[in-house]
């Protein structure tokens, strides 16, 4: 299970590598759609994250 300093390191990571790729010379369309699929992936990482939180909210709950 990650922790959340790895999951801080990961996105540190996907940041950097889609810098690269929008200074690696991408056409302008191409850029934007990389954007675009990276917030799509941000935003399902936040969802999947808040379900986490939820769950062990539940679990924690149950055993009061």
């Amino acid at each position: 299970m990650p922790t959340y300093s790895s999951s801080v390191c990961e996105r540190y990571s996907q940041t950097i590598w889609v810098s690269e790729l929008t200074k690696s010379g991408y056409q302008d369309d191409q850029q934007v759609k990389l954007k675009h699929l990276q917030a799509e992936v941000d935003s399902l990482l936040q969802q999947l994250q808040n379900l986490k939180e939820q769950r062990l909210a539940a679990i924690n709950e149950e055993k009061k």
